[in-house]
């Protein structure tokens, strides 16, 4: 650990002594290297954090949880809701120089439509056909109606990239990700830095305070916590809870916390090749079993810190569209014994995969414990966060911890991990009933009824059980008291609009 710590520490140094002794530089410090850099692509939480220096969207999310403009100045929905006009904002101009106008913006959302290498086809489903209306106009056409289109859009789906590089490069855009954002792309050193430099041409840029900055991966969370208490890093995202005392005690830092939308699963393999092969991918009723022998409670408390919130559904309990009429669950490992006996199986055997970090770690040691004394046999193996989706998505796990950002619209926190379309359905889950749901609830634009929808789909995969809801994050920053300007939002991403170093 102590080499791992210098060798960290003479890395941060030696990654450009100009850069280093300039105060315009702001040193981020992340748990995870992104996949890669192409928002048609992008599947991981470390990307959209790069992705919020490099490419701009449409709107975006705002702490309230409201969508503000971005490189769209307005938005209107069409009195049957089967059209969304989208009025551009003038003066934009990519890191290429290209101007964006509507075409521009059609041949992204195409892009994203259609591409091979596209990961973002089930976000956009709904659009039938892109319509140019005039340079700033662009009208998107539905097939039916879709709610959660206006969310999607305020993330990857809606990020503006260079035509000229993309149909250039295709699948390889990510070798020269050119952007809208306000920041440009300098450099990615696989396994250590990523590089941006201030954009001049930016739409914004008397709000950019930063000149560059240096996302360093570092997947030890102690390691990242000494980095910033030596002045090597200026900010952390996502600190690990057991380090937010050390953090207050600190007068050099300063400890930033946001209710978060995102949550922690523990996902099945149903039916993704051999692996799935196994009580727990086939029998609902050892899930079930599984399900009643933990206590997501203790969870919080021990590994957490207390700080997270406990919940079995996706939606924060505060929310409209969680189901309150089924709660949280108390532990009872009689009922766990007596699902296993009804199931006709004993002690079955389950491999649960983990990404390699402390907290992961420990919340599946925990799980590994309850689950042991309830009649299971849980052997936990942790991997490197990427290393473990491309498995997933080979089918060569029998379940996994995953970790969702999350967003403000339901449908992309319950249909990424289990739409039978989505990429991102490694369990290969696949239920008619579930799908309907999900079609009535996409469909309906009244806020109630909506609310009503969601809980109707959330009942459904309760019961069903492909994954197993553990607790909704809690977003932890830490950063030098020379950081000013930074606001915290519920998605978990930073926004360096507004933020400068003293």
């Amino acid at each position: 650990m102590l080499r791992y710590l210098l060798l960290s520490c003479v890395a941060l140094a030696f990654a450009g002594p100009a850069l280093a002794q300039s105060s315009s530089v702001l040193r981020v410090g992340q748990q995870d290297e992104p996949d890669a850099l192409d928002p048609a692509r992008s599947g991981t939480f470390a990307g959209r954090l790069t992705f919020m220096a490099l490419c701009d969207k449409l709107w975006d999310l705002q702490p309230d949880l409201s969508f503000k403009p971005q490189l769209a100045t307005d938005w209107k929905w069409s009195e049957d809701s089967r059209a969304l006009t989208i009025t551009l904002r003038e003066g934009v101009v990519l890191h290429d120089g290209t101007p964006m106008t509507a075409e521009v913006v059609r041949a992204n959302i195409e892009r994203y439509r259609n591409a091979p290498e596209s990961n973002r086809k089930g976000e956009l489903r709904s659009i039938s056909a892109v319509e140019v209306v005039d340079a700033r106009t662009l009208r998107l056409v539905l097939s039916q109606p879709f709610a959660p289109l206006v969310a999607a859009l305020s993330d990857r789906a809606g990020m503006i990239a260079s035509p000229a590089v993309f149909q250039r490069l295709g699948a390889d855009f990510f070798r020269e990700p050119v952007c809208s954002g306000p920041f440009r792309f300098v450099e990615r050193v696989a396994q250590d830095r990523i590089v941006v430099e201030k954009f001049p041409g930016y739409w914004d840029a008397g709000n950019i305070r930063i000149d560059r900055i240096v996302f360093r991966m570092i997947p030890d969370t102690t390691v990242r916590l000494v980095n910033l208490q030596s002045g090597q890093l200026d900010m952390l995202q996502d600190l690990a809870p057991a380090d937010a005392g050390k953090v207050r005690a600190d007068n050099r830092l300063r400890l930033v916390t946001t209710p978060g939308l995102g949550y922690a699963t523990i996902a099945f393999n149903l039916a993704n090749g051999p692996a799935s092969d196994n009580p727990m991918g086939r029998n609902a009723k050892v899930r079930a079993a599984f399900e009643a022998a933990i206590d997501r409670t203790v969870i919080n408390q021990v590994a957490l810190e207390g700080l997270f919130v406990p919940n079995n559904q996706t939606e924060l309990p505060s929310s409209p569209f969680n189901n309150k009429a089924l709660p949280v669950p108390a532990r009872d490992v009689a009922k766990a014994r007596a699902l296993l006996r009804e199931a006709g199986v004993e002690r079955p055997v389950f491999e649960l995969m983990v990404v390699n970090t402390p907290r992961d770690r420990q919340v599946a040691e925990i799980v590994q414990a309850m689950a042991n004394e309830a009649g299971f046999d849980v052997r936990v193996r942790a991997g490197e966060v990427n290393s473990n989706i491309a498995a997933m998505g080979r089918g060569e796990y029998q379940g996994h911890i995953n970790n969702w950002s999350g967003r403000a619209d339901p449908d992309l926190n319950i249909g990424i991990f289990l739409g039978a379309d989505s990429f991102q359905n490694w369990g290969k889950y696949n239920s008619p009933a579930f799908e309907a749901a999900m079609g009535k609830a996409r469909a309906e634009t009244d806020p109630v009824k909506r609310a009503a929808a969601y809980q109707e789909v959330t009942r459904i995969y309760l019961e069903d059980r492909p994954m197993l809801t553990l607790y909704n994050l809690t977003w932890l920053f830490a950063h030098s008291s020379r950081v000013s300007g930074f606001v915290p939002v519920p998605d978990g991403l930073i926004r360096f609009q507004g933020m400068k170093l003293d």
